[in-house]
C-alpha cells in the first residue's frame, strides 16, 4: 500500500522543521504548559488511507501500521452523549487513579521528575499527572510527549533531545493503560541501550505488567472512547522514511479544522474539578498502594495467548485486551468480533454501540475466561496463519 501522500486540505505550513518541540496552540489544543510536543509537524501531508486498505497492507507485510494514518472517526449525537455520560460517572474515579499514580511517581524521582508520556493515549494522562502534581504539591514538572512504535521502538531523536536537557534518571515514562503489555515490553527493549530507565506510570493496568499504575481495575477511561478530538487533536504517530529524516523526531498531525469537535479539555477539566475531593482519600490510601504487592505477573499477556488459541488465531497482534485496546479496534482497524465477559455492565456501553455501528458481533464470556471487561479482535482474514 502506498498512503496517500501529499498536500492536505489545510494551507497552513508546518511550524517546526521536526527537531524542536511544538506547543499549543500551533500545534494541538492543549495549553503550551501542558506538554511539549516532541514531535514533527505533519499536518501539511496527506497520510490517511482506507481502513481495509491498511489493514490488507499491514498484515500481508507490506507496510507498517505507523507509515499512514487511519481515517479520523467522527462520532455521532449518541456517542457523544455516551463520552458526557461515562465522564461524568467516572471522573471522580480517574483523579483518583491520577493521584495514586503521580504519588508513586514522586516517590520513585523525587520533586524534579519529569514526566514524558507516550504519545497519543499517553498525553492525557500525562496532563493531568503534571496538574495532580502542582495541585497537591505546588511542583511544576516538565511534561513531553514522545513517539514509540511497536516493532520499531521509542523516537531515539527524542530521547537525545531529553538527555540534553534533563538527567535521565529523572525521568518516567507515561502512558494511559495497559493491554497485554506489548508497549510495556517494546519500551524496555528500546530503553536497553540508553541511560533512561524503563519505567512506564499508566493510570490502569489490567495487563499487571508495571508496579506503577493508580487501578488495576478494567474500567473506561473517557479519553479512550475518541481519537484527536480528546488528546489535543493530535493524530497518532507517524514514523515514514518519505516524510522522517534523518534526526527528525517522528511525526503527527494537528488537526486544527476538528476544533469545533474538541473535548480535550473538557475531559482534563472535569477529572481536575475532583482532585480536591479524593485528595483525602489518596493521603489515607496511599500507605497501603505503595506496601502492596505491585510485581508485574504478566497474566495478562497469558490470558491473551489462551484466548487467541481458543480463537484459532496465531498472530497476537490481532488480539487487544481491554477496554480502551477495544475501543481503538473498533475505531481505527478492521474488526472481526468482540469478546465481553458477561458481567462487564456499563463499562461497555460504548463498546456495544460501535461494534453495532459497524457490524461487528459481541459475544458474551463467562466472568473467569479472562480479567478484562472486553477484548476486541482484529479481522484475521489478512493475516497469514490465522484460521478464519
Amino acid at each position: 500500500m502506498k498512503p496517500l501522500y501529499g498536500p492536505s486540505s489545510s494551507p497552513r505550513p508546518p511550524p517546526s522543521n521536526g527537531r524542536a518541540p511544538l506547543h499549543g496552540p500551533l500545534f494541538g489544543s492543549y495549553a503550551a504548559e501542558d506538554v511539549a510536543w516532541l514531535l514533527k509537524d505533519l499536518s501539511h501531508a496527506r497520510l490517511e488511507a482506507p481502513t481495509e486498505e491498511r489493514e490488507a497492507a499491514i498484515q500481508a507485510g507490506r507496510a507498517h501500521y505507523a507509515e499512514s494514518l487511519p481515517v479520523e472517526y467522527q462520532p455521532g449525537p449518541e456517542y457523544l452523549r455516551l463520552f458526557h455520560r461515562a465522564l461524568e460517572a467516572s471522573a471522580e474515579r480517574i483523579a483518583y487513579a491520577t493521584g495514586l499514580v503521580t504519588e508513586l511517581v514522586l516517590a520513585e524521582r523525587g520533586p524534579r521528575a519529569v514526566l514524558v508520556s507516550l504519545a497519543r493515549a499517553g498525553t492525557p494522562v500525562g496532563v493531568l499527572m503534571r496538574r495532580w502534581a502542582r495541585f497537591a504539591h505546588g511542583l511544576d514538572l516538565p511534561h513531553y510527549a514522545v513517539s514509540i512504535v511497536r516493532a520499531r521502538g521509542i523516537d531515539t531523536a527524542a530521547l537525545r533531545y531529553l538527555a540534553e536537557r534533563h538527567d535521565p534518571a529523572s525521568v518516567m515514562f507515561v502512558d494511559g493503560w495497559t493491554g497485554k503489555g506489548a508497549i510495556t515490553r517494546e519500551l524496555t527493549a528500546a530503553l536497553a541501550s540508553h541511560p533512561f530507565p524503563a519505567d512506564l506510570a499508566v493510570l490502569a493496568d489490567p495487563g499487571r505488567c508495571t508496579p506503577l499504575f493508580g487501578t488495576r481495575d478494567d474500567f473506561l477511561i473517557p479519553s479512550a472512547c475518541l481519537n484527536s478530538t480528546v488528546s489535543g487533536l493530535v493524530s497518532r504517530t507517524v514514523l515514514n522514511a518519505d516524510l522522517i529524516g534523518p534526526g527528525d523526531f517522528h511525526g503527527a498531525k494537528f488537526y486544527a479544522d476538528l476544533a469545533g469537535d474538541d473535548v480535550s479539555a473538557v475531559f482534563l477539566d472535569a477529572v481536575c474539578a475532583r482532585f480536591g475531593d479524593v485528595a483525602e482519600r489518596v493521603a489515607k490510601d496511599l500507605p497501603e498502594h505503595r506496601a502492596a504487592d505491585r510485581a508485574p505477573d504478566w497474566s495478562g499477556w497469558e490470558a491473551v495467548r489462551r484466548c487467541a488459541g481458543a480463537e484459532g488465531i496465531d498472530d497476537l497482534n490481532l488480539v487487544k485486551p481491554g477496554i480502551g485496546e477495544t475501543t481503538r479496534v473498533l475505531l481505527r482497524r478492521v474488526p472481526w468480533k468482540v469478546l465481553v465477559r458477561a458481567d462487564a455492565g456499563p463499562e461497555v456501553t460504548h463498546i456495544r454501540l460501535l461494534a453495532g455501528e459497524r457490524g461487528v458481533p459481541v459475544v458474551e464470556v463467562e466472568p473467569g475466561r479472562f480479567p478484562y471487561a472486553c477484548m476486541g479482535l482484529i479481522h484475521p482474514r489478512f493475516g497469514k496463519g490465522a484460521v478464519q
